[in-house]
């Protein structure tokens, strides 16, 4: 197996990653061939999966101009995976040349190129971390650095935590982080679920086998228990929706309009909370 240039030492790759995966929907090219294998696996069974990503990237980048809008310009962004272009960095500066970034994820390939795609951006930081471990993430240099926790920050958990079995405590994750944030905060947020898929579920569960397959489980969680890790926060307009359906605004382009029309960009659910 040739081994990339840009593949950071100590990388096996011959073993899947998530991220690297989601690189390989978003049309990225920091992806492996095992990772691709895995990615065109589950796609068998779920086609609509670049779809799905699309319009959670898409959601992703509304709910950072939101924040900027609401005066935000702090972002704690965990399992931020590889850099593509659209990172949330890029649209909170274009807001706010004032905005800090903080991009967490526990993936050396990610993090390696993270740091690489940053180098020289001013107010942003990459901390090698795990979202089961929140005391990390919020004592890191990088974030203490970067970040003043004792202002608003915008938390985005965004298509992480259905890589959290019920065994890791998520619930708990996300309470010891919102705790840690000042009033005024907000918590962005999408979720997997069953719930919007356009096939009938024991088909897509093919898909979820791929991920159990590669020691990277994924779990589908309804609306109801994805409401719960909002717990603290008040959901703010339109609550918690589909991602295509959170404020709307037509300024994503194509890839914002090609995912409005695509059925499988309504799998799953997305919305924004407010710490008071």
């Amino acid at each position: 197996m040739e081994r990339p240039a840009w593949a950071p030492p100590g990388i096996d790759i011959s073993v899947p990653s998530v991220s690297r995966i989601y690189d390989y929907y978003l049309g990225g090219s920091h992806n492996f061939e095992v990772d691709r294998q895995a990615a065109r696996r589950a796609m068998e069974f779920l086609p609509g999966l670049p779809k799905i990503m699309q319009a959670n990237r898409a959601f992703m980048r509304r709910a950072v101009r939101y924040a900027v809008a609401r005066g935000v310009t702090q972002f704690l962004d965990i399992g931020s995976g590889i850099p593509t272009f659209g990172n949330v960095h890029e649209v909170a500066q274009a807001a706010s040349p004032e905005a800090r970034v903080v991009y967490v994820d526990h993936d050396p390939v990610a993090v390696a190129h993270s740091q690489a795609v940053l180098a020289g951006t001013a107010r942003t930081g990459v901390v090698a971390a795990d979202l089961r471990k929140p005391e990390e993430i919020l004592t890191a240099p990088e974030t203490c650095q970067v970040l003043d926790l004792n202002r608003p920050v915008a938390l985005l958990l965004v298509a992480v935590l259905h890589f959290l079995e019920d065994a890791d405590d998520p619930y708990a994750a996300v309470a010891q982080l919102r705790d840690a944030l000042a009033p005024g905060s907000l918590l962005v947020l999408t979720h997997a679920s069953y719930q919007g898929i356009p096939l009938p579920e024991e088909v897509a569960v093919g898909a979820v086998g791929v991920y159990r397959d590669i020691r990277n489980p994924l779990v589908m969680r309804d609306a109801e228990q994805i409401e719960r890790f909002f717990d603290g926060f008040g959901l703010v307009e339109p609550g918690l929706v589909p991602m295509p359906n959170w404020r709307p605004d037509g300024t994503d382009g194509p890839e914002g309009e090609a995912a409005d029309e695509d059925p499988y960009a309504f799998s799953g659910f997305a919305g924004v909370g407010l710490k008071t």
